[in-house]
């Protein structure tokens, strides 16, 4: 965790430091708010920590226009608290009184690192790749880690970061399906001041930020095809050219590379560079899907039960044992991602001493989310004699329904629909449509521009 705090704090910014460092943080100190942008552009940081009288409400739209995607907090002493609220509706994600509370603190560092952090696993499947990933994280070969959406790729990736010589140094992550194509070569490289539109100073990037640790490029897959070359020189070279710069930055780093898909077969279609394949895949390690290693639906289930009870307030409840057989039996298209979501939910609705089948939603055989063990009602049921004729009957409406539409029309009401399904989840949504998730951007976009309504990240059934 790099930690920069930002003000003067009248004497706190000791304290508060020195908790931080204890609780593991990398700390730097910035008096003021340009003075904290100039340190992020030069070496970065994965939080925020403002002291209140800095006027956070005017550095958010500062680190939004410059693509900082960095959680900040505010802090202060005898803060009234209008003032207080006014930071948070101005987009802090949480306010710290000072003096400084050493337990409060914790919390929050942990708040921003735990769903990274979180390795669980019991089953014999995943032991054994855990097995390997700790076998040649000592080592510096690149590795590139496969499995489909969802299944804790970025968990393993930290998981070998952690087990390495460079693990008291930066892990740095870079989601390329997050970022458009337009500003991902800045993001990885850095940029100097005037290179292109919006480039009010040198900024460096992401390899930077890197040295002497660890870089994970997340979904590499996802990566335009132009900009794999110059990636490609960065990890052969061990150097990168800053955009609109003229002189090699040297970089100490150890890739690591994830992708939900076949990147032999991206390799064929053209869509990949084959010297770049093999250079990032020295170590693969694939982590197999949820449905694959079912002894860690368990305990992944309790985690998530523990983890939202505790964030929503309400009593801590067990799994049941017949809940828990038919988290088991589903087959879990959108893996760990698919099972705290279901979790959650459960946690909210769930009564009595423990979560019992009643509470756990999970997708029928139209996709639709519906409730499950005794929340569904006899006489709702078709007898079995009238079933063969209601299935055929269905179809039947289904086709008709169909009958009329143009192609994208159809395209657009299943690509709503499974958004839909997945809350908002693009990532999950693209892996169950089978597209890239660049292509769902696109296609959302050209909804909303159309006037037709999202879903967001989160959205409730």
């Amino acid at each position: 965790m790099r930690l920069l705090i930002v003000g003067t704090l009248d004497g706190q910014l000791g304290a508060a430091s020195q908790i931080a460092i204890e609780r593991g943080a990398k700390v730097t100190h910035a008096p003021d708010i340009d003075t904290a942008l100039g340190t992020l552009r030069t070496r970065g940081a994965d939080l925020l920590m403002v002291e209140i009288s800095l006027d956070i409400p005017s550095l958010i739209p500062k680190l939004r226009a410059e693509h900082f995607s960095i959680p900040v907090v505010a802090c202060g002493i005898g803060t009234d608290p209008k003032i207080a609220a006014a930071a948070i509706r101005g987009g802090a994600k949480e306010y710290i009184p000072l003096p400084p509370d050493a337990e409060l603190i914790a919390a929050v560092l942990e708040a921003v690192t735990e769903d990274n952090q979180a390795f669980i696993y019991r089953d014999p499947i995943m032991k054994n790749v855990a097995a390997l990933a700790e076998q040649v994280a000592p080592s510096e070969a690149s590795i590139m880690i496969t499995g489909e959406s969802g299944t804790g790729k970025e968990v393993m990736a930290r998981f070998v970061h952690q087990k390495s010589r460079r693990a008291n140094k930066p892990f740095v992550a870079v989601n390329c399906a997050a970022i458009p194509e337009n500003l991902l070569e800045s993001e990885l490289f850095g940029h100097e001041k005037g290179a292109f539109t919006g480039a009010v100073a040198r900024r460096i990037g992401k390899f930077e930020e890197a040295d002497g640790g660890t870089l994970l490029l997340d979904e590499i897959s996802e990566m335009d095809v132009r900009l794999q070359a110059k990636l490609l020189r960065a990890i052969q070279e061990r150097q990168i050219d800053r955009v609109g710069g003229g002189k090699p930055v040297n970089v100490n780093i150890r890739i690591i590379a994830t992708s939900n898909r076949n990147l032999q077969e991206e390799v064929k279609s053209g869509n990949f560079r084959e010297d770049l394949f093999f250079r990032l895949n020295v170590v693969n390690l694939r982590v197999p899907a949820l449905r694959e290693r079912p002894a860690d639906i368990a305990a992944i289930a309790a985690h998530f039960a523990k983890k939202y009870a505790e964030v929503n307030q309400v009593d801590e409840r067990e799994i049941s044992p017949d809940a828990m057989k038919m988290l088991q039996a589903h087959h879990w298209q959108g893996n760990v991602r698919e099972l705290e979501n279901t979790i959650h939910r459960a946690v909210l609705l769930a009564s009595g001493d423990t979560i019992g089948t009643g509470a756990i939603l999970l997708p029928d055989a139209s996709g639709n989310l519906n409730f499950t063990g005794n929340a569904a009602s006899a006489s709702s049921m078709p007898s079995a004699e009238g079933a063969g004729a209601m299935d055929g009957a269905s179809d039947l409406e289904e086709a008709a329904s169909l009958v009329g539409k143009t192609v994208a029309e159809v395209e657009r009401e299943l690509i709503i629909d499974t958004l839909k399904h997945c809350l908002g989840n693009r990532t999950h949504a693209a892996n169950i449509l089978g597209i890239s998730i660049r292509t769902l951007r696109n296609k959302l976009n050209q909804y909303q521009t159309e006037g037709v309504s999202v879903s967001q990240p989160g959205a409730p059934v």
